[in-house]
């Protein structure tokens, strides 16, 4: 362990990472490792940045090895890491170990997910017995440990075991937090203030934030006896503290750090703007809400508190206006014309007006300028982070809430004049005045818009503001303006007010601006050409009911040219890091792809060789994993329909990706080895003959155990397993592969909670696949391993594989694997051993299948009931009326039996829209949309299941006499109409 702080310190290195990486991951698995870790993060001596390091691999170990089995973290160590943990957040309560803490509180933060409180019950006594009345450096620490554990509450789903957890931690914490609360206020309002102010302050930040966790789901009694004195109109605590604002607590004026009077502001805002949606009831007794808003008005009123540091405190107070507004509690305080009038003049257009800062930032930070202005406000979700929300768009919520409420002739007046007072200041000196424009765009887009998401855009109207004619009269001139001849940020405005109401437009009149827009990416503004690719490509995914409105018709000939501008941009950038920067590029590049299909099949060599080139450079550094995702998904979806046009041009495919790819398995870049499994999965997939010989080669490496180490590539590697044997299976079985094929099953996939579904993915390809006689030699074992897995961790995930795997082996019907067969082989284990499985897993999962499994557990079921000679012999015979009953509960549901044969098989790839399939980048594996195949359908040969059925129940009762009996013995409600349904179209039992 001596070398750990040099093995920190080099993993910090690009030039040693991956081998100082490796070396900690060998030691990592040594008992005692976490809290040895954790020791070297408390050694003040120590470099700071090993012990920052040594922090943040603790955070990373503990997230993917604490409730994954692989490789354990034995219990020992777990209790010893527990039991530490609490002391470690107080001894590093110092100012100057804040980002240390952080990490240290997030490690306690997901061990507390797992295992508070069966496996940690003292976790909060310990808390509350560690705070103090004096020393609040402790109380800090203690706090924002507190808060770590409470604050995932905020975006959990309401259920009996979450409630369970928080009346554990209610009836242990709330009456300390509340006398705490109470003892912390009252130093920070006494005179004179004490020495340690700041201390203080910063614990009454976290006490408000652990307010808001204990309150998110539901009123705890203790808080609801004392909201008089939280939530008091005249003297209550939050009141006063929105108007505290000591002279030794307010920042520089230039801080862009919020100060930490701002900051606890900002979180009482919060609060209440969480009793307004969840707990409106306690606040309408006793005007708490009209005293808010005045005590807003005081605050930020008239264009009040403009620094940047107070962003977060402005947002927040026109969010709780807006959630009031919307409410419709309070209309009586919000209706008036005079007030909308005072709104909009007061709070709305100070904030909409753009700033020094954000001029700035369009020219010096382009990327966080376009992120910032394409958040949208949280539509009310609770405990979402607000810091992506700026002044302007929560300025704009305002508006848009109270033309949802019922006031939309009033505020559109009101703001209309403002609109039109900026247009014609504009329109008197166009050099000058181009920022009132700005304004007059932006009040515009926010009155008219009811509904937005951030897919779709606008959603639905105002509507008394034609959208469209306002774009023809003031927009559409700056759209089509030559570049330097108006402000940059005017044409922003233009491409922006084109994308937010795309949705307004018909195809015609979109058609018609999208030469403006392909225009404007050879633009030299970076916010200008960003813009118009993330336009392109959200009108691009414009659907029409289940239809994308644009077709490959539509864009053919646009899109070499498309293509070549992104292309031009990406590949000017000086470093690897620069060039993966703007994955809007990227991502627009993709859908150009997806969109043309098979429309680029004549050019296309020339797109694939600047796309590896520029895989070929990001791939030196890997720094922005939504470019990685983009970059992959475009090479696979170029792939995928211009060998769907053309099959001889696979060749072409495979010699420019070989190369790169194998750099990439070689040089272990371990962000793209996920991509490039699914990639040569998907070329071997797209081969008709024999597997070629280069990629035979790749199986030894595949196979080895290193391969299966990183979790990023596990679904990868089973799709290449998996083609490889749907295409060369005897070959595998001659060679001895099979059985390294089944050691990964057995050993790494089918022991992990994680990636057992995988492994049961494989052993279906080797059921389908190998051979039948193979097959036979190694099914006991797998059965074995799989009851094994069942015994020592079952988890509802687990059994749900289980049956599926059952079903599926019974119900595709391939020679030898019989379903007497896979029931002896289950009997030759231990006797009545399959009566156990059915009646413990089987009959209670069959019916809670989803749909897209139901066809094969039907199949399987009915196949298991009429072909299998030893079910209908005691002891087993006792089995068969349950397990019938639960085969026609999957009936009940009928349409969700069938799949229609008119379904675009490349509907998956048209859809794909990586944030909203992941919400955020997931770093253990990135599916490749435009890599998935369509799913084979083993039993396609089966159309109409009730047919299927009935045949072979009838079948069955005209060989053997006992299918009436066991009938009988089913529940008839059940049973009954099923079987008169089957009657009637002609099958007779």
């Amino acid at each position: 362990m001596a070398e750990l702080p040099s093995l920190l310190l080099a993993s910090l290195n690009p030039s040693t990472r991956k081998q100082a990486e490796q070396n900690l991951q060998t030691l990592s698995v040594q008992p005692g490792f976490l809290t040895h870790l954790l020791t070297l993060v408390l050694q003040s001596s120590q470099d700071r940045a090993v012990r920052l390091a040594a922090s943040v691999y603790l955070k990373n170990l503990v997230k993917s090895r604490w409730e994954d089995d692989e490789p354990p973290v034995p219990p020992a160590d777990r209790a010893a890491l527990r039991e530490a943990l609490v002391p470690a957040m107080i001894q590093l309560s110092n100012p100057s170990d804040k980002a240390v803490r952080a990490q240290v509180a997030e490690s306690i933060s997901l061990i507390a997910k797992v295992d508070f409180p069966e496996q940690w019950p003292d976790l909060v006594d310990k808390l509350v017995s560690s705070l103090s009345e004096t020393d609040f450096e402790i109380n800090i620490g203690v706090l924002e440990t507190a808060h770590s554990i409470f604050r995932p509450w905020r975006a959990e789903a309401r259920s009996d075991a979450l409630f369970t957890v928080i009346n554990y931690v209610l009836s242990r914490f709330t009456r300390p937090f509340l006398q705490l609360f109470a003892h912390t206020s009252a130093l920070l309002f006494s005179s004179p203030p004490p020495a340690n102010l700041a201390q203080v302050a910063q614990a009454a930040v976290f006490l408000v934030d652990i307010f808001y966790d204990l309150t998110c789901q539901d009123l705890p009694p203790d808080i609801e006896d004392s909201h008089a004195q939280f939530f008091g109109p005249e003297a209550g605590l939050f009141l006063k503290l929105l108007m505290w604002d000591p002279q030794e607590l307010r920042g520089d004026p230039d801080d862009t750090t919020p100060s930490l009077p701002s900051q606890i502001k900002t979180r009482i805002l919060e609060i209440v703007e969480l009793y307004v949606k969840l707990y409106p009831e306690t606040l309408q007794t006793s005007g708490s809400v009209e005293a808010f808003v005045r005590a807003i008005w005081e605050l930020i009123g008239g264009g009040k508190r403009p620094s940047v540091a107070d962003d977060g405190l402005v947002s927040q107070s026109l969010r709780f206006i807006a959630s009031a507004i919307r409410t419709g509690y309070y209309k009586q305080l919000f209706s008036s014309k005079e007030t909308i009038s005072g709104l909009v003049q007061g709070v709305v257009v100070p904030n909409v007006s753009l700033r020094e800062h954000e001029l700035e930032q369009f020219e010096d930070d382009p990327l966080e300028y376009i992120r910032l202005d394409l958040a949208l406000p949280s539509m009310g979700g609770l405990g979402v982070s607000n810091d992506a929300v700026t002044r302007r768009q929560a300025a704009a919520e305002v508006l848009r809430a109270l033309v949802s409420s019922g006031l939309e002739a009033e505020t559109t007046e009101v703001t209309g004049a403002w609109i039109g007072q900026g247009l014609n200041e504009y329109n008197a000196n166009k050099a000058e005045n181009w920022r009132a424009k700005d304004t007059a765009i932006y009040l515009l887009t926010a009155v008219a818009t009811r509904g937005s998401t951030t897919q779709h855009g606008v959603t639905s109207t105002n509507a008394l503001i034609d959208v469209v004619q306002f774009f023809s009269e003031h927009v559409f001139q700056d759209l089509q303006a030559d570049p330097g001849s108006i402000h940059p940020i005017l044409q922003v405005d233009a491409i922006r007010f084109l994308y937010t109401f795309r949705n307004q437009l018909v195809k015609p009149q979109l058609l018609s601006v999208l030469p403006s827009l392909v225009r404007h990416l050879s633009s030299d503004n970076y916010v200008c050409y960003t813009y118009a690719a993330i336009s392109i490509e959200r009108i691009l995914f414009i659907r029409q009911g289940n239809q994308l409105m644009f077709s490959q018709a539509d864009i053919k000939d646009i899109a070499p040219q498309m293509l070549d501008a992104l292309f031009a941009k990406i590949e000017k950038a000086p470093t690897p890091e620069k060039m993966a920067e703007n994955d809007y590029l990227m991502k627009c590049a993709m859908r150009v792809i997806i969109t043309a299909r098979s429309g680029l099949a004549d050019g296309y060599e020339r797109l694939l060789q600047r796309l590896v080139a520029i895989l070929g450079v990001i791939s030196k550094n890997p720094s922005n994993p939504n470019f990685d995702q983009y970059i992959f998904e475009s090479i696979s979806a170029l792939m995928r329909f211009v060998v769907q046009a053309n099959p001889s041009t696979l060749a072409t495919f495979e010699q420019a990706l070989f190369g790169p790819f194998t750099i990439i398995l070689q040089q272990d870049i371990d962000q793209y080895i996920p991509y490039v499994f699914q990639i040569l999965a998907q070329m071997l997939d797209l081969h008709s003959g024999d597997v070629p010989a280069e990629y035979r080669s790749l199986l030894p490496f595949l196979l080895t155990p290193a391969s299966w180490t990183q979790k990023g590539s596990i679904p990868g590697l089973v799709k290449l397993l998996k083609a490889f044997l749907a295409r060369d299976a005897p070959a595998m079985v001659a060679a001895g592969q099979l059985t390294q094929v089944l050691g990964v099953v057995q050993q790494r996939l089918i022991p992990s909670k994680i990636n057992d579904g995988w492994g049961f993915e494989l052993l279906q390809a080797v059921v389908q696949y190998v051979p039948s006689a193979t097959v036979q030699q190694y099914f006991k074992s797998i059965i074995v391993t799989l009851l094994t897995r069942m015994q020592t961790s079952k988890t509802d995930k687990f059994v749900y594989h289980f049956v599926y795997f059952l079903a599926f082996c019974l119900a595709i019907g391939k020679d030898g694997i019989t379903p007497d067969y896979i029931v002896g082989e289950v009997e030759s284990i231990q006797t009545r051993l399959w009566a156990q499985i059915l009646t413990t897993f089987v009959i209670p999962q069959s019916p809670k299948m989803p749909p897209k499994d139901r066809k094969i557990v039907v199949v399987g079921l009915t196949r298991l009931l009429t072909q299998s000679a030893l079910m209908r012999q005691p002891p087993l015979s006792e089995a068969w009326p349950p397990t019938f009953q639960a085969l026609v509960k999957l009936f009940k549901e009928e349409q969700l039996l069938t799949k229609k044969d008119d379904e675009d098989p490349d509907a998956g790839i048209t859809q794909v829209d990586y944030e909203e399939q992941t919400a955020g980048y997931q770093a253990a594996y990135s599916r490749l949309a435009a890599a998935e195949a369509a799913p084979v359908d083993p039993v396609a040969h089966i159309k109409d299941l009730r047919a299927f059925l009935g045949q072979e129940l009838s079948g069955l009762a005209s060989r053997s006499e006992g299918v009436k009996q066991w009938i009988a013995l089913t529940d008839a409600s059940v049973t009954g109409p099923f079987l008169q349904g089957l009657a009637a179209a002609g099958y007779n039992i």
